[in-house]
């Protein structure tokens, strides 16, 4: 157990964190770098490095390669030992502890405090997709600066409209059900 990931409070304030983002926005000259980067391998890996020292020491981050911290009030959610992405599991206690280490908050106790602190609760609203574990170690900037990682939440909770029904429009020769 001792190599399953501990909750992680952040560092910085909740405030501090929403007001350096915007910093951090995609511009033209965050594309131009990620793109040099990309294209030099020896500065990628001291940037990517650089990247995961700062991350891990201010967020707790593990280096997924597709970074939620935005969208989960700073507080990472790879920091849960279950690696819950979309909210906590039904374990947490009524005081706010984590199931599988007793005594330390759940970190989404945390990113909704946080969250919330900042007038930013409604970001806990968007879900967030399925970890690819191949980006795993890579630098999760230059891929959110190229624009690669708009697909990793939902602008919503997703109930708002039901899912699309794919239906053939050929007979696939099923058996059909009658009602």
């Amino acid at each position: 157990m001792s190599d399953l990931p501990h909750p992680t409070a952040p560092r910085p304030t909740a405030r501090a964190t929403y007001r350096l983002a915007p910093v951090l926005r995609p511009r033209g000259a965050h594309r131009r770098l990620a793109g040099w980067l990309e294209r030099s391998p020896r500065a990628l890996r001291v940037f990517t490095t650089s990247e995961r020292r700062s991350k891990e020491r201010l967020f707790g981050c593990r280096m997924c390669g597709q970074c939620a911290l935005p969208a989960t009030g700073y507080a990472c959610p790879m920091t849960c030992p279950k690696q819950l992405r979309n909210g906590p599991c039904g374990g947490v206690s009524p005081l706010g502890e984590c199931e599988v280490y007793p005594g330390e908050r759940c970190v989404w106790l945390i990113a909704h405090e946080r969250a919330e602190s900042a007038g930013r609760a409604a970001d806990l609203a968007r879900l967030q997709r399925p970890v690819d574990h191949r980006l795993a170690g890579t630098s999760s900037w230059v891929s959110y600066w190229l624009g690669r990682d708009e697909h990793l939440w939902t602008g919503d909770d997703g109930l708002a409209a039901p899912p699309a029904v794919h239906r053939p429009s050929v007979d696939l020769g099923l058996p059909r059900v009658r009602r």
